[in-house]
C-alpha cells in the first residue's frame, strides 16, 4: 500500500505494456479485496491532470452502482477511462470512445467488464419489454441464446442465477468479438501488440475480478 501523489506522465504511460497494465489490474483487484488500497492526494492529482491526461486503460462496465470501476482495480485520477452501460456491450459511441482513448491517448488495455447478478442479463434471460430498455435488452439477448445449456425452458430465466452468469460471461466474450470485428482500429492496434482487449467478471459477493485472456 502507498501513498498516490503523482499522476501518470506520458513519459510513464510510454513506457507500459498491456500486460503491464493488466498486472497491475490484478494487484490492485488483491488489495480491494484485502482491504489494502493505496490512498492518494487528490487535490495534487487534480492540478497534475488539469492540462491533460494519459491514462493506462479502458474499461467498458455495467452502470450497476455495485461495480465501482476506479476502486475494485484500485486506480485514481486520471488513470482510467471508463465506458458504462447497461450490460456492458458496444455500440458506435462506445467503440469511437475506445479508439480515442487507444489511439489517440495511448491507453494499453481495454477491458470489457461484466459481473454476477447483472440486472440487464436478466432482463435479457426473461426477454423483458419495456420503453427504451426493449432495445438495450434485445443487444443483450444473442447471448442468451449462445448459452446452449440448460436446455430446459424453464430454467433458462433470471431465476437460475447460474445461467445468468453463464450470460453474463458469454456477453463478455461476444463484445469483445465485436469490437474486434467492427473496429479495424482497434484490431490492428491488437495485432501489432500496442494494446491488449481482454474481458473480466466482478463477483459482488466477494469483489473478484476473474479476467478472459
Amino acid at each position: 500500500m502507498s501513498h498516490i501523489i503523482k499522476a501518470i506522465t506520458k513519459e510513464v504511460q510510454d513506457k507500459l505494456t498491456p500486460m503491464l497494465v493488466l498486472e497491475d489490474f490484478i494487484e490492485g483487484n488483491s488489495r480491494f479485496t484485502e482491504n489494502k488500497a493505496n490512498t492518494a492526494d487528490y487535490k495534487a492529482l487534480i492540478t497534475q491532470t488539469t492540462t491533460g491526461q494519459h491514462p493506462k486503460a479502458i474499461v467498458l462496465s455495467c452502470i450497476d452502482s455495485r461495480v465501482p470501476v476506479e476502486l475494485i482495480f484500485d486506480q485514481t485520477i486520471g488513470d482510467v477511462f471508463v465506458a458504462r452501460v447497461a450490460g456492458n456491450f458496444e455500440n458506435t459511441d462506445i467503440l469511437g470512445s475506445m479508439e480515442f482513448a487507444s489511439k489517440l491517448t495511448g491507453t494499453k488495455l481495454i477491458v470489457v467488464l461484466g459481473h454476477t447478478a447483472c440486472g440487464a442479463v436478466k432482463g435479457a434471460c426473461d426477454h423483458a419489454r419495456l420503453g427504451n430498455l426493449t432495445g438495450l435488452i434485445k443487444k443483450i439477448e444473442p447471448a442468451v441464446a449462445a448459452v446452449i445449456d440448460p436446455k430446459e425452458e424453464a430454467l433458462r430465466n433470471s431465476g437460475n442465477i447460474d445461467f445468468v452468469n453463464e450470460v453474463a460471461v458469454k456477453n463478455v466474450l461476444m463484445t469483445i468479438d465485436s469490437i474486434r470485428a467492427k473496429s479495424e482500429v482497434l484490431a490492428e492496434m491488437e495485432q501489432k501488440g500496442e494494446i491488449k482487449i481482454i474481458g473480466g467478471m466482478y463477483d459482488i459477493n466477494k469483489g473478484i475480478v476473474n479476467f478472459y485472456k
